[in-house]
C-alpha cells in the first residue's frame, strides 16, 4: 500500500504524480474504516482528500502554516502528518482527536472545534510572520458553511485591508451540516461553472480575438468582460474584500489543484481560491446523505447502516423537539430558531410542521440570539435551540439584547455536560457559570425526560429569559405524563429524607445522587437527604434554609465547572443568608480541559458516576 510509505508530508512528495489518485483512494479507505468503528465527521473529510494531498504536496508543513477551519475535515491531514498508525484510535479516550490539537502534532497549527475562525487566525499568523521577517506561507482552509458566520467576513475585511501574503481556500460543497441558508450562501452557489456564464465567457473571448484594435481598446474590452462576469460569480464579493479571486477549481482534480497552488504560491498578496468539492465523495452512502454522515456514529461499511445504541428511552433532544411541536400547536406565538443545526437540536419535525415559525440563522449564534430578542420584543415566544458550547459564542448578545431588556427568550441548551467523543471544544461545561450572574435569567435543568417536558411548558409561563439545559443522550425511560404542569419558578423537589447530611443535585446528577444515597445507606449506614434542585437561579430559599437548620454537611452535584457553578451558588446563598458553620463538598468539573471519550468513561474519570460519588461522599461524611 502506498499509504504505508507516507509518515510525513515529505514522504508524500516522493510519490509519483500518477499514483496520487491511489493515495486518495487509500486515504478514503482508512477514514471510512476508522469512522465505522468510532464514529466521526466522515462526509466533510472525504470531500477534501484530493485538496489535502495537493496542499501537502505543494506546501511545506509545518513551516508553512495550514490552518483548517473547524477541523472536522482534517482527517486526511492527520493521516498524512504522521498519525496513520494511531488513526484507528480516532475520537477515543487518549486517542487521536477528531479536531485540530496543537499538542497532538506540530502540523496542527491552530486548535479548532467551532467554525469560522481560520481566516482571522491565519491573518494573525501572516502578520506575525512579516513582523519577524520570516518567509513561510500561510493558508486557511474554510468551508462554505463556515462562510455563513459573520466572523469569517470580519476576518476577510481585515485581511483584505492588510493585504499580506495570505491564501484562503474556500472549500465549497454547498453544504455544511444542514443545507446552507442565507443570501451569501446563495451568492456563492452562483459560480462561474454555470452554463450561462461559461457560454458568455466563450462568446466574449471569441469576440475579443476578432477585434482588430489597439492594446488600449483590448484592455477596456477585457475589463468590461471581467465586470460583467463579476455579476454572476462570487469573485465580485471576495475582490470587494481586497482578495484576488481564483476559481472555481475542481477540488477532486489533483494535477489541476497542484498546478493552481503552485501558481498561487508565488503571489505576494491576499488571494482566495474557490474550490468545488463533493461532500462524502468516494463513499456512496455519505454522498447520498451527507447530513447524516456529517457527524455519524459507528456504522456498517457495506450498507452504510448506522449502528444504533441501546434501545429504550428517547433522547432528550428528540423529546425536546416533540414537546415543542405539541406546545406550538396550542400557542401560535411560539417560534423556533437554530444556528445551522436543525437535526442536531431536534427541530426537524418543527421545521416541517411549522415552516413559517422555524428559522435557521446559519452558523451565526450572535445573530440568532438578537433575532430571537427582536421576535420577543414584538410579542412572540422564541426558542433558540443550541448546544451549550455554541451558545458561548453569543454571550454578549444574551446579556445585552435579551437579559438587560428582560425579554422572554427560551434558550434550549442541548449537550449540557460532557458530550463524549467530540472532546474539549464541545463539552457543555460552562453554561451555568456564564449565565448565572446575568440579570433576569432563570436557569433550570430536569432530572429526567418527563420533567423536561414540564420545564419546557413552564418556560412559556415565566415572562423572562429562560435557560433550560439538558444532556446529550437518552433519558431514563420514565413514563411521560400526557398533560403539562407548571413547575413553580425556583421550586426544588425533596426526593429522599435522611438524617446525616444533604445531597443537593442538579439536572443529570439527580439520579446518580439518589443511587449513591441508597448505596451509602445500605453499605455504610450513612443516611442522606437527596434534593432535586431543579433551579440554579433562583434557588429554593425556603427549602434550603430549612435544611440548613437541620443539617451540618451538604454535598452539591453538577455537570458544570465548579467555578461559578451550582455549588458556588449554594455557597453564596449561605453567605448572603448568614448561614455559618456548614461543611460543603462540591462535586463537578475541575478547572481543567476535559478530554474526549465516551460519556461514561469521562464521568468515571471525573468521579461523577455513582461509584465516584459514593467514594467522595464517604470520605466527606466520615471526616471529623
Amino acid at each position: 500500500m502506498l499509504l504505508e510509505r507516507i509518515n510525513s508530508p515529505e514522504d508524500l512528495k516522493k510519490i509519483p504524480l500518477s499514483e496520487l489518485s491511489s493515495v486518495a483512494y487509500e486515504l478514503r479507505e482508512a477514514i471510512i474504516s476508522a469512522c465505522s468503528q468510532n464514529g466521526g465527521h466522515l462526509a466533510p473529510s472525504l470531500g477534501v482528500v484530493e485538496l489535502t494531498i495537493a496542499l501537502h504536496r505543494v506546501f511545506d508543513s509545518p513551516v508553512d502554516k495550514i490552518i483548517w477551519d473547524v477541523g472536522h475535515q482534517a482527517y486526511a491531514h492527520k493521516i498524512l502528518t504522521g498519525r496513520r498508525d494511531r488513526f484507528n484510535t480516532l475520537r477515543t479516550l487518549n486517542g487521536i482527536s477528531g479536531f485540530l490539537k496543537r499538542d497532538e502534532s506540530p502540523h496542527d497549527i491552530f486548535d479548532a472545534g467551532h467554525s469560522s475562525t481560520s481566516i482571522s487566525a491565519s491573518t494573525g499568523f501572516a502578520v506575525a510572520r512579516d513582523l519577524e521577517g520570516r518567509k513561510n506561507k500561510v493558508i486557511a482552509v474554510i468551508g462554505d458553511g463556515s462562510m455563513t458566520a459573520g466572523m469569517a467576513y470580519e476576518g476577510m475585511n481585515h485581511a483584505g485591508h492588510l493585504n499580506r501574503e495570505q491564501i484562503v481556500i474556500l472549500n465549497d460543497n454547498e453544504m455544511s451540516i444542514a443545507e446552507n441558508v442565507g443570501a451569501l450562501s446563495n451568492f456563492l452557489i452562483r459560480t462561474a461553472s454555470s452554463d450561462f456564464v461559461q457560454k458568455f465567457k466563450k462568446d466574449v473571448e471569441s469576440f475579443l480575438k476578432r477585434l482588430d484594435v489597439g492594446k488600449s481598446m483590448l484592455r477596456v474590452a477585457r475589463k468590461a468582460e471581467d465586470a460583467f462576469k463579476g455579476l454572476f460569480t462570487p469573485g465580485m464579493l471576495f475582490e470587494a474584500f481586497g482578495f484576488d479571486y481564483i476559481g472555481p477549481v475542481n477540488g477532486h482534480d489533483i494535477p489541476n489543484l497542484i498546478e493552481t497552488l503552485e501558481n498561487v504560491k508565488k503571489f505576494d498578496h491576499a488571494v482566495l481560491i474557490h474550490v468545488l468539492t463533493r461532500k462524502g465523495k468516494g463513499y456512496k452512502p455519505a454522498e447520498e446523505d451527507p447530513a447524516l454522515f456529517h457527524g455519524v456514529g459507528p456504522f456498517e461499511i457495506a450498507s452504510g447502516k448506522v449502528l444504533k445504541g441501546k434501545g429504550g428511552a428517547a433522547s432528550y433532544t428528540a423529546l425536546f423537539g416533540t414537546t415543542l411541536c405539541r406546545l406550538a400547536a396550542d400557542n401560535p406565538k411560539i417560534a423556533a430558531i437554530t444556528a445551522a443545526m436543525p437535526e442536531g437540536t431536534g427541530l426537524t419535525a418543527f421545521a416541517s410542521e411549522y415552516p413559517d415559525r422555524f428559522f435557521d440563522a446559519g452558523i451565526a449564534e450572535q445573530h440568532a440570539v438578537t433575532f430571537a430578542a427582536g421576535l420577543a420584543a414584538n410579542g412572540l415566544r422564541p426558542v433558540f435551540a443550541v448546544y451549550s458550547s455554541f451558545l458561548q459564542r453569543a454571550y454578549d448578545q444574551v446579556f445585552h439584547d435579551v437579559c438587560l431588556q428582560n425579554l422572554p427568550v427560551v434558550f434550549a441548551i442541548d449537550r449540557a455536560g460532557v458530550v463524549g467523543n467530540d472532546g474539549s471544544t464541545h463539552h457543555g461545561a460552562f453554561d451555568i457559570s456564564y449565565l448565572r450572574h446575568l440579570p433576569n435569567m432563570t436557569i433550570m435543568a430536569p432530572k429526567d425526560e418527563n420533567e423536561l417536558q414540564h420545564m419546557l411548558a413552564s418556560a412559556f409561563e415565566y415572562d423572562a429569559p429562560i435557560a433550560l439545559r439538558y444532556p446529550r443522550g437518552n433519558g431514563y425511560g420514565v413514563p411521560l405524563d400526557q398533560g403539562f404542569m407548571t413547575i413553580p419558578r425556583g421550586k426544588a423537589e425533596l426526593l429522599r429524607e435522611g438524617k446525616d447530611g444533604v445531597m443537593l443535585a442538579f439536572g443529570s446528577m439527580v439520579y446518580p445522587a439518589l443511587e449513591a444515597g441508597e448505596q451509602l445507606d445500605r453499605m455504610h449506614g450513612i443516611s442522606m437527604t437527596v434534593v432535586n434542585a431543579r433551579f440554579v437561579k433562583p434557588l429554593d430559599k425556603a427549602l434550603f434554609l430549612g435544611l440548613s437548620d437541620k443539617f451540618e454537611k451538604f454535598i452539591t452535584l453538577e455537570e458544570n465547572a465548579l467555578m461559578g457553578g451550582f455549588g458556588s451558588a449554594i455557597l453564596e446563598f449561605f453567605e448572603e443568608e448568614g448561614v455559618v458553620g456548614k461543611c460543603i463538598l462540591r462535586l463537578g468539573y475541575p478547572d481543567a480541559s476535559i478530554p474526549q471519550g465516551e460519556q461514561h468513561e469521562l464521568r468515571s474519570m471525573l468521579a461523577l458516576d455513582v461509584q465516584g460519588i459514593v467514594a467522595s461522599s464517604l470520605r466527606f461524611m466520615t471526616r471529623s
